[in-house]
């Protein structure tokens, strides 16, 4: 009969550390297939510049996206919550690898100030979870919303040329969305407007930045 382990505090601090530190410094590996399926084209450099930062803010976003699930998974009171942000914190995974070819691809860079953005999130992250776990699928409910509006916004900025980010962004984009209605039909709890308008200007600042840095 097979038994089920038990992690203690300290294991699971070792394994969220473990979590961190291939999160921000090891290449992401990807389950699924690369989903840009059209052929690189030639790119003006005032267009692979736009590329690589649309490309770079979408990394930055699943670096917070790593920390988000991590942290509320580590937080989460019940099992099943825990095991939907770990699952979704694996199919996020495959959005990082993803970025970060497309980065490669492009000659470009990802953003230096990914340790921060990953700090910042996971302190976030695990305020959402200790409120509660209504609160915590309420909380990737709102995140992912915002982030579907954004990726929305790059689909429709992206050179026109360039179709090989366009898929990426696009299953991205259907990836997110189930992951909203995955947390309302957990039982999220509707975040407080002055909340969800919070929530969208640390958004701002943070692609604005990192479509540079």
């Amino acid at each position: 009969m097979e038994t089920k382990r038990h992690f203690s505090a300290a294991d699971q601090a070792i394994i969220g550390l473990s979590d961190i530190l291939s999160t921000l410094f090891t290449p992401a590996r990807a389950a699924r297939p690369f989903p840009g399926k059209s052929s690189d084209t030639q790119l003006t450099e005032t267009e692979r510049k736009a590329s690589a930062g649309y490309m770079r803010v979408n990394h930055v976003g699943e670096i917070c996206a790593q920390a988000l699930y991590q942290s509320q998974a580590l937080t989460a009171k019940n099992p099943e919550t825990r095991k939907k942000m770990q699952q979704a914190a694996a199919e996020e995974t495959d959005h990082l690898a993803w970025c970060e070819q497309r980065l490669e691809e492009l000659n470009d860079r990802k953003s230096v100030l990914n340790p921060i953005w990953y700090g910042g999130s996971f302190v976030i992250g695990s305020l959402a979870g200790l409120a509660g776990d209504k609160w915590n699928l309420g909380f990737v409910a709102e995140t992912e919303r915002q982030v579907v509006n954004h990726l929305e916004d790059h689909l429709a900025a992206l050179p026109e040329a360039d179709q090989r980010s366009r898929e990426v962004v696009l299953q991205m984009r259907d990836d997110e969305a189930e992951h909203a209605e995955m947390a309302v039909a957990a039982g999220a709890a509707p975040l407080p407007t002055p909340l969800q308008g919070a929530m969208r200007l640390v958004s701002r600042v943070m692609t604005r930045t990192a479509y540079w840095l």
